[in-house]
């Protein structure tokens, strides 16, 4: 590995700490780190470019370095709405390694995961409703989606709710997804969700896969809003 490589590797690592970097950590240049690059630099008071010269890199390892801010949900939007949209695009690590970020998620919630290459959608569900809904209990297996029926109450299919589905068969497997419902078509529900194609998308999924939607005691979501989302039906989920 060279040692531009491995700047660039303890820089990444650095900066999905701060909740800046959501990509995987590879030592390699691309947009997800000039992005993480430019919202540290923009949230600490520099040119927001995507040069890494001297005193970015201080200001990067510097003690005093400020976490990436939360972002708030839009009007009429539960408060896990913000925490899973601004992890759009977090991927899992391929092979060997795992993404921090999901994994401090685990560590957070005090909640046994040995790595990333076992199903995370739960995990990533989670960790949003640990943010978005503290009180509500979660005292049950969260890394298995079907166990999410358990979660709060039962709510018809509405924007920001949890929909539990089922997958590779609804009746003789216990394989499943959970993911945010955000919007409906006319045959599939638009998803925002982990662990589909192996990172944090919006994909969609057919409404005959619908199991449950779920949401904390007390709380009706907003109505869905029709979505139009090209592309095939979501079938990669583990």
């Amino acid at each position: 590995m060279s040692m531009k490589t491995q700047l660039l590797t303890v820089t990444q690592q650095r900066l999905a700490y701060l909740g800046y970097y959501r990509l995987v950590v590879d030592g390699q240049e691309g947009p997800g780190t000039s992005n993480a690059v430019i919202e540290f630099k923009r949230n600490h008071g520099l040119a927001p470019r995507d040069k890494i010269g001297p005193l970015t890199m201080t200001a990067i390892f510097s003690p005093d370095a400020k976490p990436a801010p939360k972002p708030k949900p839009q009007p009429g939007e539960p408060l896990w709405a913000a925490e899973a949209r601004n992890l759009l695009g977090t991927r899992e690590v391929r092979g060997k390694g795992n993404n921090p970020i999901i994994m401090d998620w685990a560590e957070e919630l005090d909640q046994w995961y040995p790595g990333d290459d076992v199903p995370w959608c739960g995990l990533f569900v989670a960790h949003c409703m640990s943010i978005g809904a503290p009180d509500e209990a979660q005292e049950f297996n969260r890394l298995g989606a079907r166990a999410w029926r358990a979660f709060g109450q039962e709510v018809n299919p509405c924007a920001w709710c949890i929909g539990v589905f089922w997958r590779t068969h609804k009746t003789k497997s216990g394989n499943g997804h959970v993911a945010f419902i955000i919007g409906e078509g006319p045959d599939y529900y638009v998803i925002l969700g982990g662990n589909q194609s192996d990172n944090v998308t919006i994909a969609k999924i057919a409404k005959n896969r619908l199991l449950e939607c779920r949401g904390p005691s007390g709380w009706s979501g907003p109505e869905l809003e029709r979505m139009t989302v090209a592309g095939a039906m979501s079938r990669n989920e583990a």
